[in-house]
């Protein structure tokens, strides 16, 4: 896949492609939280937390009723101020406490929730959260998945929420109940996503798991907007991405190739993301033995090649041809 710097117009050079390199995420800002005052014993909870030194039992044990208290306290102040800890410490031992009983994690699940998008798209909160949906019981997992499915395209378009969102997916079982209906949430949504800076990244990750199902769902989803989004920066890599799909490939570049008119069509062929997808889909059909319709293509494309002119490298590939 290549949307880079033009190429030159030689039969050598057409083969040739730029390596994507997506745009750095762009950091959220996040304003200053206001500071809270902890009690002693809150205190003391938080700085074990952040220490490097392993708990005894003992202390395990009065870490667990300090969080107790904590939990069941009316400040929720203090706990929040607990529970999105930014030390990475803090945040490991925060993990370790997940799974060891039913009733902290029901306290752990509460927490979360009630604040679960800005908990997902914090670096440290994240991981705590993370640990839950993977030890939780199937039933607290449940709440946290339909959570997550509600704010799914919400995190794949913040520039830190997506990289949680995508972990997730990587975690995920297209065959499994949850982890089939979030990615069929990423899918249903992929025209969206697809020209979004960050929702891009979350299609692409989803193609990536090469399911099925998952590619189809796309493409579906996809379909009749291909060239719309291959005329836009991040759109274009998801139009590529289908185009080196085995299932996809020939009804993205039909649509592409014989779904425009001219106009459009000339318009693709001039962008500067857009003639990569039209030499992409050029090299699909060539590789596909469908030469007769890439002849065909040329010699109904050539009026239009000669009065509006195509981009270099697409200029190139038909001359090669």
């Amino acid at each position: 896949m290549a949307n880079g710097g033009d190429l030159t117009a030689t039969g050598a050079s057409i083969e040739q492609e730029s390596p994507v390199v997506p745009p750095p995420p762009r950091r959220r800002f996040t304003p200053p939280r206001r500071r809270v005052d902890l009690t002693e014993e809150n205190q003391s909870l938080l700085n074990s937390f952040r220490s490097s030194a392993a708990l005894t039992p003992q202390e395990t044990a009065t870490c667990t009723q300090s969080l107790f208290r904590l939990m069941t306290s009316s400040d929720a102040s203090q706990f929040r101020e607990l529970v999105t800890a930014r030390n990475e410490n803090g945040s490991n031992r925060m993990q370790d406490l997940l799974g060891r009983t039913d009733d902290l994690d029901n306290f752990f699940l509460i927490a979360i929730l009630r604040r679960f998008f800005d908990v997902m798209c914090d670096g440290d909160s994240s991981r705590v959260a993370l640990r839950g949906m993977r030890v939780f019981s199937q039933e607290k997992r449940a709440a946290m998945y339909d959570h997550l499915l509600c704010d799914a395209v919400n995190l794949a378009c913040d520039a830190d929420g997506y990289v949680v969102l995508n972990e997730i997916i990587d975690d995920s079982d297209p065959r499994s109940f949850y982890g089939g209906r979030l990615l069929y949430v990423v899918a249903r949504n992929a025209q969206q996503l697809s020209d979004h800076a960050f929702g891009s990244r979350v299609v692409q990750r989803v193609l990536q798991l090469n399911d099925l199902r998952c590619t189809r769902d796309v493409a579906v989803s996809l379909r009749g907007h291909c060239v719309f989004l291959s005329l836009t920066k991040y759109g274009s890599y998801v139009v590529e991405m289908l185009l080196d799909t085995e299932e996809e490939a020939v009804m993205v570049a039909d649509e592409l190739l014989w779904g425009c008119n001219g106009e459009k069509l000339a318009l693709l062929a001039r962008n500067e993301f857009g003639s990569f997808v039209v030499l992409k889909a050029l090299r699909v059909t060539r590789e596909m033995y469908r030469r007769d319709l890439l002849g065909f293509w040329w010699i109904s494309s050539c009026p239009l090649f000669i009065t509006c002119g195509f981009h270099g490298r697409v200029r190139a590939f038909l001359y090669s041809l």
